[in-house]
């Protein structure tokens, strides 16, 4: 795939919407609201956002620059980078980031047809009648989603062969905005239940000690780290399609924006829902699939707002695969001249040979805690390596500053250089402390 082959984004606000929809997932839906209320409600907020502003401007930015710079995904990137000092072991280390991303996009998938299977159900009313811990213990049993889990990869693969402007980015400009709306209309109904302030107050009620906890600011960092989609790939892969005449730190600061802005209305639907009803907010992974269900059995017109719900979460996790299957199929155009239409195929038969191996909910728990814990923060670290150590003084300071009309301030080194790629580190080895903090 040459330069003049290479596909791009047709604006800005396509990359962006793009790049928000990778951020975009479950991590937002379930996971932000239960971490937000177990640390300290508001409080927890203080550390959060000052991780989503300061990984936001470093990270986010630079592997948007590092892909648009190198005009190729992690493999073609990181080759490029070393090359620069030398030394030809880039891309062997580009397939670190490369294959996590798909082995997490395989373990995704497992989950994008669990979502698809209760939207079904929701349609036609089996979910809304069926106990939701049976219902979703027969999903997660052996082949229990099959046919909706190839329904949820025929998705994404049909809107991916379409390419870049005419595939991703037309979807993108269609699912994000119809996330961002139906999560307002579930947060308006919600708001009308009664007992629904008990939960706005354990959300957003700060509790100040919680600030002295070192696990607050540790899960913290980790939530802001792999909300941001940082692994080295996605975000890399799609800034790499990006035009030289935008500005890539403007473009972060969007998706840290739209993607904290995704997690509140997650929350601000999910926890006040949970307390109206009597339930658990703390039931961590289950809080979607069990809890949910259950408060919208409850709820007056609860069917409609289920289907709703799952729409939403369906929106959010297509985008999010979509992502994580780019950055290998970019891999095989780039390397091996392969057209996209062969790519997408041969990326398609491997994830439906793996998925349909671990598609054991117990089974594709433990494959997506191995790939997201040793993974893909090692692929965000080598990439902040490569582009802010590797690469030849001033390169990212110039490759970032393509497209921007002001310079960019002292600050930019030390907080790439340091900051960020000290940040990722500690990501890295507190993954492995705590087995994970994402």
């Amino acid at each position: 795939m040459d330069k003049a082959k290479r596909e791009n984004f047709s604006n800005k606000f396509g990359f962006i919407l793009a790049c928000v929809g990778s951020a975009v997932g479950m991590g937002n839906i379930w996971l932000f609201p239960y971490r937000v209320g177990q640390y300290g409600g508001a409080a927890f907020l203080i550390p959060y956002f000052i991780f989503v502003v300061l990984i936001g401007i470093a990270g986010v930015t630079g592997e948007m620059a590092f892909g648009r710079a190198m005009e190729s995904g992690p493999l073609g990137a990181f080759k490029k980078a070393t090359e620069k000092r030398g030394s030809k072991m880039g891309e062997l280390l580009g397939l670190i980031p490369t294959l996590g991303s798909l082995a997490l996009a395989i373990g995704y998938s497992v989950v994008v047809g669990w979502i698809i299977k209760f939207l079904a159900g929701s349609v036609t009313g089996t979910t809304f009648e069926t106990d939701s811990v049976e219902y979703f213990s027969g999903i997660c049993g052996d082949f229990g989603s099959l046919p909706y889990h190839l329904m949820g990869l025929a998705v994404a693969f049909t809107l991916m062969i379409f390419g870049i402007s005419k595939g991703i980015e037309k979807a993108n400009k269609i699912i994000m905005p119809l996330f961002f709306i139906l999560f307002i209309v579930l947060a308006v109904r919600v708001a009308f239940l009664d007992g629904a302030f008990e939960g706005y107050e354990y959300l957003l009620k700060p509790d100040w000690t919680q600030l002295a906890n070192p696990q607050t600011w540790v899960y913290a960092l980790g939530q802001a780290f792999f909300s941001l989609s940082l692994a080295g790939s996605g975000t890399l892969v799609y800034g790499s399609y990006l035009k030289t005449n935008e500005n890539v730190l403007t473009c972060a600061k969007s998706v840290a924006l739209f993607d904290s802005i995704a997690a509140m209305l997650s929350a601000l639907v999910i926890i006040p829902a949970v307390f109206a009803f009597g339930l658990n907010p703390e039931a961590g992974p289950t809080l979607m699939f069990i809890t949910m269900p259950k408060v919208f059995q409850m709820m007056p017109f609860g069917r409609i707002f289920m289907i709703l719900f799952f729409t939403a979460a369906l929106f959010a996790a297509v985008t999010s695969l979509i992502n994580l299957f780019e950055s290998p199929v970019e891999a095989l155009q780039n390397k091996f001249k392969l057209s996209r239409l062969t790519s997408v195929c041969i990326v398609a038969v491997i994830a439906v040979a793996v998925g349909v191996i671990i598609e054991n909910g117990d089974t594709v728990s433990n494959w997506m805690d191995v790939v997201s814990i040793y993974i893909v923060p090692l692929g965000a670290l080598l990439a902040a390596i490569m582009f802010f150590w590797v690469c030849p003084k001033g390169f990212a300071r110039e490759q970032v500053q393509t497209g921007m009309k002001k310079k960019l301030g002292k600050w930019f080194e030390f907080l790439t250089k340091y900051v960020f790629v000290g940040l990722t580190i500690a990501v890295y080895i507190l993954g492995i402390f705590y087995g994970g903090i994402g």
